[in-house]
């Protein structure tokens, strides 16, 4: 398949492959961060009231993200799906797998707004706002839903840019809704005075020009697999939420376990200091998801090339392409780690000018992401085992991290107070790169033997 007329994935060389698709989507979703981080540092600065609008915003944020990880559950279902069926030469179903997606994206959000547009407040109470963060947590958390079917839409139909191999269309797609959100952030928040309600409409605008870009590219003349709005399959449904039931579980349950983590930060934390240990968190969570969005669109951009030649039955590549991935992923969390040891109070400043968050933010910030390196062989092991349509082993490995995670931040608050908290994540990012790296070596093997011996099925 010369995916968007632009490379090859059966033929060309793999190295070639991986940079050119892993790195623009990388970079594609590293300005994807500024989505919410660049919200939150305008908040964090408005006078007057920034720390605690910012402890609001971070109470909210969570839930908002595992809204869109809706996005993820169709879109990196569907797409490597698309990609196995287009390398297997089922080109019209590929095409009827693209449009089944777009379908269930829509049908998400209409289920999705009212309930979480209702039920904000209670939701918000039950996980981290204290009676002076609500009012600031539901004002952004409640414009945000507003804008679902637009969130769940640009970021899954990305998965089927990705996919096809069309990375820079979709950093792309990625950096004209950033763009938008940098420019009308201060407009809003600061020149019309809106505040939190302006940051949140400028993301929800934001994200309207990241979907109009994803299909505009879906429905391009050079597109290889094109939406085209008709032949919804039922029968694909199952198929799609199967394969996306892994990267779901990792992204949703990662903002609900921010939202277990910010209750015991203000319940430990008492009156007072809990609303401090949130608003150091939401630094801290902005500078993870600042180092874990890129790990996840090189894994995203390269899910496609190992689809595809796994459908094909090229089984060397495939090996040949998860090895070169997780070099490069390896290579990118060790600067990352690097930049932490030195750059953590640089970071958090832009944030904050409070002298004692900014210390605790950048103490904490090191300690959070002391296991980043480990953590790229779970990005590397889940998310290709996915591509590889093996969910029985990709699923129980990314329960395994979100379980440790979740005992850890359960836990430690209880034996030794609320900011020991912020080690649930290194624990759990050890043990999970312990378990999946040797179940990825001791499977793999048996998984292409298999597909060459008995074909392939889906």
């Amino acid at each position: 398949m010369r995916s968007g007329r632009n490379y090859d994935l059966g033929k060309d060389g793999i190295w070639f492959l991986v940079l050119s698709l892993a790195v623009p989507t990388a970079l594609g979703q590293a300005v994807n961060v500024l989505y919410a981080i660049v919200d939150r540092m305008y908040i964090g600065h408005i006078s007057g009231y920034g720390d605690i609008a910012l402890a609001g915003v971070g109470v909210a944020a969570p839930i908002a993200a595992f809204l869109s990880s809706f996005a993820t559950l169709i879109g990196m279902g569907g797409a490597p799906i698309m990609a196995m069926r287009e390398g297997h030469g089922d080109h019209d179903i590929a095409e009827r797998v693209l449009t089944t997606g777009f379908y269930l994206l829509l049908f998400a959000a209409i289920l999705l707004t009212p309930v979480f547009y209702i039920f904000r407040n209670p939701i918000l109470l039950t996980f981290g706002a204290s009676a002076t963060t609500l009012p600031y947590a539901s004002e952004y958390l409640g414009w945000y839903v507003i804008g679902t079917p637009f969130a769940l839409l640009s970021t899954g139909l990305n998965s089927f840019v990705i996919n096809q191999g069309m990375s820079k269309k979709g950093m792309i797609s990625v950096l004209t809704g950033a763009i938008v959100n940098i420019i009308l952030d201060p407009v809003f928040i600061f020149l019309f005075d809106m505040g939190v309600k302006g940051a949140a409409i400028a993301t929800v605008i934001s994200q309207i020009a990241s979907t109009l870009i994803s299909v505009a590219a879906l429905r391009g003349r050079n597109t290889a697999i094109k939406l085209r709005f008709h032949g919804f399959m039922a029968n694909q449904i199952m198929k799609i939420i199967k394969f996306g039931l892994s990267s779901f579980i990792i992204l949703s349950t990662d903002s609900l376990l921010l939202v277990v983590l910010n209750a015991m930060l203000q319940k430990y934390g008492g009156p007072g200091f809990g609303d401090i240990l949130i608003t150091c968190s939401t630094i801290v969570q902005s500078y993870h998801i600042l180092v874990t969005y890129p790990m996840g669109g090189m894994t995203a951009g390269c899910q496609g090339l190992v689809s595809y030649n796994y459908g094909a039955g090229l089984t060397d590549r495939v090996r040949l392409s998860i090895r070169n991935l997780q070099i490069l992923i390896t290579g990118y969390t060790i600067v990352m780690f690097l930049f932490t040891l030195v750059g953590s109070r640089l970071f958090a400043s832009l944030f904050t000018s409070d002298a004692e968050i900014l210390a605790l933010s950048a103490r904490y910030m090191i300690i959070f992401e002391c296991m980043i390196i480990p953590l790229s062989f779970q990005y590397v092991n889940v998310d290709m085992m996915t591509a590889l349509g093996q969910i029985h082993i990709s699923l129980p490995l990314s329960l395994t991290r979100k379980l440790t995670f979740f005992l850890s931040s359960l836990l430690l608050p209880i034996a030794f107070g609320a900011s020991s908290a912020f080690f649930a994540e290194p624990i759990s990012d050890m043990l999970s790169c312990v378990i999946g790296t040797i179940i990825l070596h001791t499977q793999l093997s048996g998984i292409l033997d298999k597909r060459l011996k008995e074909g392939f099925h889906i």
